[in-house]
């Protein structure tokens, strides 16, 4: 029972980055913006963090850190794409190689430092339940912050107004323009949100997840959350599953390793993301059903001229 719940816990812990980083990518994929730089601002978003709060003692300023650095980075990428019609895959690319040899210059010397003690996690009084506690109720407060940013994600797309719109955006930006909707500027904002949620997810895995910096920690992540949103269709709830999915089996080696299953390491450590995208294609093995997901208009540039 008590591996069963660590199980469980470590599941929702391994997931959540995940989760953050494509609750915003569902946002600006949405709007027709396609940005491949999630890993570059995800690795700065957690150096950020992680020396902010080495430098301060404050784990909420570290958040902020990266937060912050997610804006900066997002606003950069907008510039370039939205601002001067730049190609949107290129500079995507471009961002994640950069955000990947700054984060790796920047964290050299935070290598191997501790961060300071943190203020014991859980919820009071739930934690202590047996089993259900350990298992659900033993978490730092983004885990569950994660789950309702989700949850806002879906009802802002499917039961807003201004969701509508995105969508509009995202599907005909020449009709929604013409309808008198600032198509550049709803983008822009679907970006800067996508890009702070990069760097808040970035923040979850040095600060919480680890907790330490290591040079190219994300391990992929970004790409993963990237196609995670693809193969699920857009669809929040597909992507929660696939985030808990990845989670579960990052967790599952460990575990394997503890009960002594003489599994080679490297094939364990490939099992998670093989594991997620198998599934995730099987769940749209229909390739119609992806062409009436996608958003007419991803990664096409937008001018108003057009």
């Amino acid at each position: 029972m008590s591996l069963a719940a660590s199980i469980i816990s470590s599941t929702l812990n391994a997931g959540t980055p995940l989760l953050i980083a494509a609750a915003g990518i569902v946002i600006h994929e949405k709007s027709g913006v396609l940005n491949l730089g999630i890993e570059g601002i995800m690795l700065m978003g957690a150096v950020c963090a992680f020396g902010t709060t080495l430098a301060t003692g404050s784990f909420a300023l570290g958040f902020l850190a990266g937060i912050g650095i997610g804006l900066l980075l997002g606003l950069t990428f907008a510039f370039f794409t939205i601002g001067m019609y730049a190609n949107q895959y290129a500079a995507g690319l471009a961002l994640a190689l950069f955000g990947t040899g700054l984060s790796a210059f920047i964290g050299k010397p935070l290598q191997g430092a501790a961060l300071p003690t943190r203020a014991p996690l859980g919820i009071p009084g739930l934690e202590d339940i047996p089993f259900v506690g350990e298992a659900l109720f033993s978490q730092h407060i983004l885990v569950y912050g994660a789950l309702v940013l989700m949850a806002l994600v879906w009802w802002f797309l499917f039961k807003t107004r201004a969701g509508l719109v995105l969508r509009s955006v995202g599907e005909a930006p020449k009709s929604a323009y013409a309808l008198g909707y600032p198509v550049r500027k709803i983008r822009v904002a679907a970006v800067l949100f996508g890009s702070v949620c990069a760097g808040l997810a970035g923040a979850y895995l040095s600060l919480v997840y680890t907790p330490l910096w290591v040079e190219g920690m994300t391990a992929g992540r970004g790409w993963i959350a990237l196609a995670l949103v693809t193969f699920a269709t857009w669809r929040p709830l597909r992507v929660v599953v696939g985030a808990y999915l990845f989670g579960g089996v990052t967790m599952l080696q460990f575990a394997f390793q503890g009960m002594g299953i003489g599994i080679p390491p490297q094939f364990m450590a490939m099992t998670p993301y093989l594991a997620t995208i198998l599934v995730l294609v099987l769940i749209s093995r229909n390739p119609v059903w992806i062409r009436l997901n996608v958003p007419a208009s991803l990664g096409k540039t937008f001018t108003p001229q057009s």
